[in-house]
C-alpha cells in the first residue's frame, strides 16, 4: 500500500470513529436539533469522503469493500448542498455505514501493520 493511502486510510478510520462516539446515545433529533453535534458530525463525514477522494486508483482497486463513490459522494453532497442537510441520513451514516466502515478499515490497517 503506497504511504499516503496509509495516511489517508487511518484519516478515513480516525473520522468515522470519532462520528461513532460523537453521537453514541443521541437520537436522529438529537444530531439535527444540537447545533454544535450536527456541525462536528457533517465535518467528520467530509473528512472521511475527503480522504477517501485522496486515496489512489490502485489503493481504491485493492480494497473493493470499502463503498469508495457513496463516501466521496457524501462528502460532496455534503460540501455543495450544505444549506440543504438531510439530517435522517446523517443519523443513518453514523448508527449503520460507519461502524461497518471502521470494521473494513481497521482490517486493512491491521493487515498492513499502520494501526
Amino acid at each position: 500500500m503506497p504511504g499516503d493511502d496509509s495516511i489517508r486510510l487511518k484519516h478515513m478510520l480516525d473520522a468515522a470513529r470519532e462520528a461513532i462516539k460523537l453521537s453514541s446515545g443521541k437520537s436522529r433529533f438529537d444530531i439535527e436539533s444540537e447545533r454544535v453535534l450536527n456541525l462536528a458530525l457533517v465535518r467528520l463525514i467530509e473528512i472521511a469522503g475527503e480522504a477517501a477522494n485522496r486515496v489512489s486508483g490502485q489503493g481504491r482497486s485493492k480494497y473493493p469493500e470499502i463503498p469508495w463513490g457513496q463516501i466521496v459522494g457524501m462528502r460532496n453532497r455534503l460540501i455543495h448542498g450544505y444549506d440543504n442537510v438531510d439530517f435522517e441520513v446523517i443519523f443513518k451514516t453514523v448508527t449503520e455505514d460507519l461502524p461497518q466502515l471502521v470494521v473494513e478499515l481497521e482490517k486493512i490497517l491491521c493487515a498492513a501493520k499502520k494501526i
